[in-house]
């Protein structure tokens, strides 16, 4: 994909070094020449000198031919501006603004402006590490299907993920192991370490939690 990125702080420059591993086409735009020494050099994509809401800035940037742009700048009226020019005039398919001020949230979505506000994420994220639980749903799929993440339990380690599968009820759907997530087979082995990914009737957590060792 060709994907532009509008700013060149920390999370800018992240996000281009992140793309380009993907192998993704990035161009990154800022109206300081300075801040691309944050991409390092190893960076292997494109840079534009401007300010990221002007049409002949982003022209140059190759926004006709974009699949995708994301506004991360430290202005949110920079952010949104941009994301709108991108959307609404350059019909670019893919458009992200970041936000500070999560109030601003709804009226940019009555405008059409998909928006990703990190501080309302940060509190959210804060809140749920604060509040953890060992067995604790990360999203309800319409009330009757859960979907839960937990620590392999010592009395799992070894075990067959066979073991805790209960056909229409509970089952491992990926494991997350050693800064990789993959999917396991039946026969897979647990681990010390791993982080079990659920999927599980919501009646169903009490017996989850005793196949797990949790109860």
């Amino acid at each position: 994909m060709r994907i532009i990125i509008i700013g060149c702080g920390r999370v800018g420059a992240g996000l281009a070094q992140n793309l380009c591993l993907c192998h993704h086409a990035v161009t990154v735009v800022d109206k300081d020449p300075a801040a691309f020494a944050r991409l390092g050099p190893a960076f292997q994509g494109q840079t534009v000198v401007g300010i990221g809401f002007d049409r002949d800035v982003l022209i140059a940037a190759g926004i006709e031919r974009a699949d995708g742009l994301a506004a991360v700048t430290a202005s949110d009226e920079v952010n949104v501006v941009a994301a709108r020019l991108a959307s609404q005039f350059f019909h670019v398919p893919r458009v992200v603004a970041r936000l500070y001020d999560p109030r601003k949230a709804e009226i940019y979505k009555r405008l059409g402006v998909q928006t990703i506000s990190t501080t309302t994420w940060g509190i959210n994220r804060i809140a749920d590490l604060l509040c953890y639980s060992e067995f604790e749903p990360v999203v309800s799929l319409g009330g009757d299907v859960d979907l839960v993440v937990v620590d392999a339990p010592p009395l799992l380690v070894g075990r067959k993920v066979a073991d805790v599968m209960v056909t229409g009820q509970i089952h491992v759907v990926a494991i997350s192991r050693g800064g990789k997530t993959f999917l396991p087979t039946l026969g897979t082995l647990f681990q010390d370490g791993d982080l079990i990914h659920l999927a599980l009737l919501a009646q169903d957590a009490d017996r989850a939690k005793a196949l797990l060792g949790l109860a």
